[in-house]
């Protein structure tokens, strides 16, 4: 499922707030060392997991997928959404993967544990190595898991030259911010068994016994 991402009038900053921002450094990022020490899990399958969300959503750069995998890693859920051309905040970041996140899956708020990980998958031009723009988008899926009631997972960059997940030091050559889609779909979780039980199902039963 792909989305589109305006914010709202309310959540659109001006554009003195645009220059005050430029001017300052990126709001509200973490540092590789701060991410490395925040204990995120690491993927078993990478490489699936990449070439599956490329496959699904086709990014071109400035497009980020967010992706929800249960405890098998298999997808439950994922959007993708273009960035604005605005300066990068990890807050605005925050706001937009949320809003993606309560549009394809239930929070998980009431579980005492989170069972279920967000992974983002941010393609972008420039190289494969950390910025400040990769900061923010860091903070911004930290704590839109944390809201939603999920728990932190790996953000990967899709660049020209590949994938690489960051602070983990693996990557790859293909799929890139211009290869096309590969033949590989990611594992997904089967859909909940139906629902029985009443008369109708008691009906259904006796004709597909005769």
């Amino acid at each position: 499922m792909t989305f589109g991402f305006a914010p709202s009038a309310a959540s659109t900053p001006t554009s003195a707030g645009l220059s005050a921002a430029s001017a300052t450094p990126v709001a509200r990022m973490l540092e590789p060392a701060e991410w490395a020490a925040a204990g995120i899990p690491l993927l078993r399958n990478p490489r699936e997991v990449v070439s599956g969300l490329h496959a699904r959503h086709r990014p071109q750069p400035a497009t980020a997928i967010v992706a929800v995998l249960d405890p098998d890693e298999r997808l439950r859920a994922s959007a993708s959404f273009v960035r604005r051309p605005a300066p990068a905040d990890g807050w605005m970041f925050r706001n937009a993967l949320l809003a993606q996140l309560r549009r394809v899956i239930p929070h998980d708020l009431r579980r005492r544990t989170p069972v279920r990980t967000a992974v983002l998958l941010y393609c972008r031009e420039g190289e494969a190595r950390w910025t400040e723009e990769d900061g923010a988008w860091m903070w911004g899926l930290r704590d839109a898991c944390t809201l939603h009631g999920l728990r932190c997972g790996a953000y990967i960059t899709l660049t020209r030259d590949g994938w690489q997940v960051l602070g983990e030091g693996r990557g790859g050559r293909r799929p890139s911010a211009r290869s096309a889609p590969e033949p590989f779909a990611i594992s997904e979780a089967p859909p909940p068994p139906p629902r029985t039980g009443g008369a109708a199902s008691e009906v259904l039963r006796r004709a597909a016994a005769r």
